[in-house]
C-alpha cells in the first residue's frame, strides 16, 4: 500500500548517482532534479545510489545533500533518503535527546513496524551509536513511561494470525478489571500490550469491546489530561489500526497554528512506502479534503514539492 511512484524504466544507479553530483554543481542547486530522483526510487534503489555515490566521488551523498539543503526540505530528503532500519534509528536516537525528546516517536516505531523491522532497527542502532536501543530508552525515560517503552522497543512480536480465543476473553477481562481499578501501568496490562501478537491483541480488544460494551480507548479516558494514558491510547491504536493513528498525527501537525513541519515530515518519510494509500484514504474520510490538498495549503516550495511527490501526487 505504498504510494511512492517509480517510474517504469529505472536508470542505472551509477546514472542516477552522477545526475545528483550535477544538481550540486554550478551556481545554485538543482533542487527539482535531486526531486525527480530520489523521491521517485525504493530503499533499495536508494541504498545503491548512495553505494555508488560513495564510490564514485568519495563523500557520502547524505553529507552532500547536508552542504547543499536546507530547512524542512533538507530534512525530508534526508529521511527519505536514509535507510529504513536506519532512519528509524536515527528519529529514536533523536527522541532521547535532551532538547528532541518524544516519547511518542519511540512508541510509533515500536509499535507501527514490524516485528523483524524493529529488529533492524535495533541493529542500526548498535552499528551507529555504540549503544543499544534498549539502553537508552531506559536511561532517557522514567517511572511509567520507562515501564511502557522499554519493553516496547525490546519487543519481537510473533507475527502471524493464529489467534486464541480463550487467551483473548480472559486477557480481555483482565484489562477490564486494571483498568476499572485505574492500575494503568499494571505490569498485566504492560505485558499483554508489549508482548501479544498484533493478530491476538486484536482478538482481545475486539472481545473487550463486545463483553463490556466499550472500546478499550474509550475506558483509558478517564483523565483526558493524563500524558500516560494519551501515550496508552496511542500504542493501542499504533498497533491495531496504524492508519488511524497516523491520520490523527497529519491532522494536528497540518492543523496547528504553525504547521508542525518535523511531525508532517516524519509521517510521511515513514510511510511513504508502507501504508500512505490506506492513510490518504482515512485522512479524506476524516476530513473531507485530500491530504495532497492539505499538504499543498500548508506548505510551499522545494518542501512541499517533496512531500507531494512522496504522497504520489502528479505523475512522474
Amino acid at each position: 500500500m505504498a504510494t511512492l511512484k517509480v517510474p517504469a524504466h529505472v536508470p542505472a544507479p551509477s546514472e542516477d548517482a552522477e545526475q545528483l553530483r550535477k544538481a550540486f554543481e554550478g551556481w545554485g542547486t538543482n533542487e527539482q532534479l535531486i526531486i525527480d530522483i530520489l523521491a521517485h526510487r525504493t530503499a533499495a534503489q536508494r541504498n545503491l545510489i548512495r553505494k555508488t555515490y560513495r564510490e564514485a566521488y568519495g563523500e557520502d551523498l547524505l553529507k552532500s545533500l547536508d552542504e547543499e539543503l536546507s530547512s524542512d526540505f533538507e530534512r525530508a530528503v534526508v529521511l527519505f533518503t536514509l535507510d529504513p532500519a536506519e532512519r528509524d534509528a536515527f528519529l529514536a536516537h533523536e527522541a532521547t535527546k535532551r532538547f528532541t525528546s518524544s516519547h511518542w516517536v519511540l512508541m510509533e516505531i515500536a509499535c507501527t513496524r514490524s516485528s523483524h523491522e524493529l529488529f533492524n532497527v535495533r541493529k542500526a542502532y548498535h552499528d551507529l551509536y555504540k549503544k543499544s536501543l534498549e539502553e537508552d530508552v531506559a536511561h532517557h525515560t522514567k517511572g511509567d513511561y520507562r515501564k511502557l517503552l522499554v519493553p516496547l522497543v525490546s519487543a519481537f512480536r510473533y507475527q502471524g494470525e493464529e489467534v486464541n480465543m480463550t487467551l483473548a476473553r480472559s486477557e480481555a477481562k483482565i484489562l477490564r478489571e486494571k483498568i476499572s481499578d485505574k492500575q494503568y501501568s499494571d505490569e498485566e496490562v504492560i505485558r499483554i500490550v508489549t508482548t501479544r501478537s498484533k493478530a491476538q491483541l486484536n482478538a482481545t480488544l475486539n472481545h473487550y469491546n463486545t463483553a463490556f460494551g466499550n472500546a478499550i480507548n474509550k475506558d483509558l479516558k478517564a483523565d483526558p489530561e493524563d500524558e500516560f494514558l494519551k501515550l496508552l491510547r496511542a500504542a493501542i491504536k499504533c498497533l491495531t489500526v496504524p492508519e488511524k493513528y497516523f491520520e490523527k498525527v497529519l491532522r494536528q501537525a497540518i492543523n496547528k497554528l504553525g504547521t508542525d513541519e518535523w511531525a508532517l515530515t516524519r509521517v510521511v518519510a515513514t510511510r511513504a512506502e508502507v501504508d500512505m494509500v490506506r492513510i490518504k484514504e482515512e485522512y479524506q474520510r476524516r476530513n473531507s479534503v485530500t491530504l495532497e490538498k492539505a499538504i499543498a495549503g500548508d506548505t510551499s516550495g522545494d518542501y512541499e514539492k517533496m512531500l507531494l511527490a512522496l504522497i504520489g501526487a502528479g505523475d512522474v
